[in-house]
């Protein structure tokens, strides 16, 4: 069974996991996202003396590679880039989304015990991307796509037409702009956030089944281009 590395900036918490058959060994934490970047080699360091391992001895690495803070995810991708072109080892991308809807997946019991209606349930995990737009994506109970990731500008008529046919359970840090404006009885809340074993699952996945990115031409998943109002100077 590998042992795998895990970084992920992706959002307003910063990680660095170690992980060796499917299970947590060790890890380290930012939680201020403006020191992300110097965080994410010294907790690798911390992280493999504390277990006296090298860092040689890895058998691949994963990043959750977006969407979600367009610095954090420079960050993440960079570090673990250099670390595989170092090393010689392969690389894992980890979609945030799928994640967070992880997450939901493990926890479904805890969230929606009772399904009073009989409706199937989707996921939909939901990242803050200003205003009232979220970076989302929809997910059956099986994991696989319903709405493929997508920017969504949020009013009281989204998933409207997903509602009539599933109960919908929304999470992220997106959630809460629904939340104020959405309240139809298909739609359910859920403060649940993912944790390490959630990232470690899904690239132990990714590994058993050789899914690896290209170190060259590989980069982060923004979904959109970051827009910046200040003007160059030419």
């Amino acid at each position: 069974m590998p042992l795998l590395l895990h970084i992920d900036t992706a959002t307003e918490q910063a990680s660095v996991y170690l992980s060796e058959n499917n299970k947590l060994i060790a890890e380290d934490k930012n939680f201020e996202q403006k020191h992300h970047a110097s965080f994410v080699q010294p907790a690798i360091q911390k992280i493999f003396k504390q277990q006296n391992i090298s860092l040689q001895s890895i058998d691949a690495v994963s990043v959750v590679n977006g969407p979600g803070s367009y610095t954090g995810l420079r960050v993440g991708l960079a570090s673990a880039k250099g670390i595989c072109y170092t090393l010689s080892k392969p690389l894992i991308a980890l979609n945030t989304l799928e994640v967070m809807a992880d997450a939901i997946h493990n926890n479904i019991q805890k969230i929606f015990p009772e399904n009073k209606n009989n409706l199937p349930v989707l996921y939909c995990p939901m990242i803050d991307a200003r205003r009232m737009e979220v970076f989302t994506a929809i997910y059956y109970q099986n994991m696989k796509i319903f709405l493929e990731p997508t920017a969504k500008i949020l009013d009281e008529n989204s998933f409207s037409n997903e509602l009539k046919q599933f109960n919908i359970i929304f999470s992220g840090n997106g959630h809460n702009k629904l939340k104020q404006i959405l309240h139809h009885p298909n739609a359910i809340y859920t403060d649940i956030i993912y944790t390490a074993q959630n990232i470690i699952s899904l690239a132990e996945k990714s590994y058993q089944k050789g899914y690896f990115i290209d170190l060259a031409y590989s980069e982060p998943f923004y979904i959109k281009q970051f827009y910046s109002p200040i003007k160059s100077l030419k």
